[in-house]
């Protein structure tokens, strides 16, 4: 007989009539779990020892859709209209934001803290989920640059304080746990959610990864009142899946797992203690994630020991019954997900449901089920919320959005952006020397946010951020130029948008709809007036959000099969240069943009990503030279589709060559210009020749000279190579990075930590080794630009 949740409902209210307590009961002495003075495991003990299988079963269940049925036409919360499971002791609740600013937001959290604490049996408070992918995806709340644009400053430090405002708001709100930051190795730009992602490299995913979970979560072990748990997405491959297409199968090996697409997860969960996993929709070698235990349980929790929470990816315990079909139903998926080590159902009740009626069935163990349990009520514990689970609605208002938040916003969009081309010192522009200048672009008028975004309360588009530099000396005119996509899919507001963003709705409408062709000639001939008429013209061009995306459902596409600037963007180019304007391009996207057809003639190239809230301002201050562009390329840029897989750190067997073309990329990992020059010099390693420990470990230092006229960023990158090893290495590896800061003539010594750590990979028996031999130590301005020195390993002393 197939198991339903509601007939696994059904049977659970039968004994529950009489399961409701009152709130005196709950502080009575004769219960322990409710002293904060006992040790967090004999409160758990002696809850669970409380607990009714329902009760049980309730805690691994989560509500997102199901929380609609709870509130008024206003949103608020309305208990005369909650679930029976609900009533029961529901564990999570996803997304309380949706609909609510602040304020809102936080009395609504507080509403139902009160109601649960007050009315169900046990008084086992709620634990809220929200998105914070580039900042907490909630109305007035900070937006970040996008991931893939915070990766491009290679600045953990920085990275960990845009995460540790994004924590302080989502905490202010009753939100506990948000499900970021996503530390996926991305591979395959055809892929819409790269723009999730810190990028192609492990190690500087790694790096970026303990970074945000340390903002997320605070710099220790436990987790504090003003920080959340950070969720690391998602175990694994899901970064280069087969075609470049969203939960595609990862047809990947055991060492290329370990070597490339896992340490990330590692390094987040051993160095910054992140306490909740979620493993990725994909299949890896015929078995999906959900159902993965030796991901899940033998490396995830024997190897690492993380002994975290693991939940699961939105409906993606049925999708293996629904798309995997590994399962013969949702029973059956939910049996083979708890088996793996899921702890719980994301976003609704639909599998793990039914375990009340398998339980029952002798169908899956009690014990089994208590596992999961322990886990969920530890990290309520941990977070103090039996002690006090309600927060200030004021001060939910009052940190969102701050100021100073928006001043670490506009730091983290200066820091992000690259200069990726400067032809004869085009740039920076000189403002007192301008008095007209054309903002040409489909979307320069508004803010792009990239996906996950909220509302911020303050936003600057690249048109009011040229218009408040320049002031009244000059006369900034603006055009469409061409259109990419029609909004009318989502919104009755006339295009061109003038101000504010449109990131949100624009992100979660199925219909794409590409702008006619005739209406972009007319567009583009207005353009190509307006650039005629000014002395300078500034095209911003790149992706939205509907043409780079998560594509999470068949109707609900984001992944594309080629590179280009999608719609008429080309030909707006094109035309604009043909005037003989100068002319600088600004890139604003998602994905990497394969822009062959005009990166010859463009004289001067920006690249931006998703920049966030403060965008405007950042490309107004990169333009006209307040501040000189230091961001780095966490990707390589291939020339065409035809060229995938294009990373970096490839085998030295790929890239043979192509007839009539070349296997060269357009841009290549760690790439980025600055208004000033580098000069690097006296590469060292000292010792050149390391053993066993204690002698195990070097010191690589360069000094690199600021040899410009400008104050300017230099990422300084080290690599290595093994030379000869047993299983193939990739030609250059990156195994560190420090971004500084220097004056004109000013040198600076780096110096890099190298150790076994750096030098091992996964051997002949899968375990970590570092072989004896020669290694190629590389350190320079990209993944191109690199000068070598030998290091020697050796068995003995």
């Amino acid at each position: 007989m197939t198991i339903t949740p509601a007939r696994a409902l059904l049977r659970a209210l039968l004994g529950m009539a009489a399961s409701v307590g009152v709130a005196a009961a709950q502080v009575a002495q004769d219960r322990p779990y409710l002293d904060p003075s006992l040790p967090v495991e004999r409160r758990i003990d002696d809850l669970l020892a409380r607990m009714t299988l329902e009760e049980k079963v309730g805690q691994m269940l989560c509500l997102w859709q199901g929380k609609r049925a709870m509130t008024d036409s206003a949103g608020r919360f309305d208990p005369s209209r909650v679930s029976d499971w609900f009533r029961i002791g529901i564990g999570r609740i996803e997304r309380p934001g949706e609909g609510h600013g602040a304020r809102a937001e936080a009395e609504f959290t507080n509403a139902i803290q009160r109601w649960v604490k007050e009315h169900t049996r046990l008084g086992i408070p709620v634990l809220f989920h929200e998105e914070a992918l580039h900042g907490l995806e909630g109305e007035q709340a900070t937006s970040f640059p996008q991931a893939i644009a915070l990766a491009s400053t290679w600045n953990p430090d920085l990275v960990e304080r845009v995460f540790t405002v994004a924590a302080a708001e989502a905490r202010a709100r009753g939100v506990e746990q948000v499900l970021a930051p996503v530390v996926d190795v991305a591979r395959d730009p055809r892929w819409g959610r790269i723009e999730e992602t810190y990028g192609e490299d492990p190690y500087l995913a790694a790096r970026m990864g303990v970074a945000a979970v340390r903002g997320f979560q605070g710099g220790g072990t436990t987790v504090g009142p003003s920080h959340v748990i950070a969720t690391l997405k998602h175990m694994t491959g899901h970064g280069q899946p087969e075609s470049g297409t969203n939960v595609g199968p990862a047809p990947y090996g055991e060492r290329a797992l370990r070597d490339f697409f896992l340490p990330p997860f590692e390094a987040a969960i051993t160095e910054a203690h992140a306490k909740s996993v979620m493993p990725s929709y994909n299949e890896v070698d015929g078995i999906p994630s959900h159902a993965n235990r030796w991901l899940l349980h033998d490396v995830l929790r024997g190897e690492w020991g993380f002994d975290g929470v693991i939940v699961s990816d939105w409906f993606a315990i049925s999708q293996l019954a629904d798309l995997h079909h590994v399962a013969a139903d949702r029973a059956e998926a939910a049996r083979r997900a708890l088996a793996a080590g899921v702890d719980i159902e994301l976003p609704d009740v639909q599998a793990y449901g039914t375990f009340v009626d398998q339980v029952r069935q002798g169908r899956v163990a009690e014990a089994a089920v208590d596992t999961a349990v322990r886990r969920l009520l530890e990290a309520k514990f941990e977070l103090g919320l039996f002690e006090n689970s309600l927060v200030d609605p004021d001060a939910a208002d009052r940190i969102s959005g701050a100021d100073s938040s928006r001043k670490l916003a506009l730091d983290a969009a200066r820091q992000a952006i690259i200069l990726l081309k400067n032809d004869k010192g085009l740039l920076p522009l000189a403002a007192d020397r301008l008095a007209r200048v054309a903002v040409i672009g489909p979307h320069a008028a508004e803010v792009l946010l990239g996906g996950y975004s909220g509302g911020p309360r303050h936003t600057v588009s690249i048109l009011e951020g040229i218009r408040a530099r320049l002031g009244a000396r000059a006369a900034v005119e603006y055009a469409e130029g061409t259109r990419i996509t029609e909004d009318s899919t989502f919104t009755r507001e006339p295009q061109p948008h003038m101000g504010g963003t449109r990131s949100h709705a624009r992100w979660g409408a199925d219909r794409v709809v590409l702008a006619d062709r005739a209406s972009n000639a007319q567009r583009r001939a207005a353009a190509v007036a307006l650039a005629r008429r000014s002395q300078v013209a500034i095209v911003v061009v790149g992706d939205n959000e509907m043409t780079t995306r998560e594509a999470y459902a068949p109707n609900h596409l984001g992944d594309r099969d080629e590179l280009g600037l999608p719609g008429e963007q080309e030909e707006l180019v094109r035309a604009v240069l043909a005037t003989g304007t100068p002319t600088v391009l600004v890139l604003i996207h998602g994905r990497p943009l394969s822009i062959t057809g005009v990166v010859t003639q463009i004289p001067a190239i920006l690249d931006g990503w998703y920049l966030g809230q403060e965008t405007g301002t950042a490309v107004a201050e990169a333009l006209f030279g307040d501040i000189n562009p230091g961001g780095k390329l966490p990707v390589t840029v291939a020339r065409q589709v035809g060229q995938l897989p294009m990373f970096y750190n490839r085998k030295p067997s790929a890239r043979r060559g192509y007839l009539f073309d070349t296997t060269e990329p357009l841009f290549p990992f760690g790439y980025g210009l600055s208004y000033t020059t580098f000069a690097y010099a006296n590469l060292r390693v000292t010792p050149a020749r390391i053993g066993p420990p204690p002698r195990d470990r070097t010191s690589v230092s360069v000094d690199v000279t600021n040899t410009g006229k400008r104050t300017g960023d230099e990422v300084v990158q080290l690599y290595i190579r093994d030379a000869v090893s047993w299983a193939t290495r990739p030609v250059a590896e990156l195994r560190g990075f420090r971004r500084v800061s220097l004056q004109p003539g000013e040198t600076r010594t780096v110096t890099f930590d190298v150790g076994p750590e750096h030098l091992a990979y996964h051997g002949p028996d899968m375990k970590r080794v570092v072989e004896p031999g020669r290694f190629d130590i590389m350190v320079g301005g990209s993944s191109t630009d690199l000068r070598s020195v030998a290091l020697d390993v050796v068995a003995a002393p």
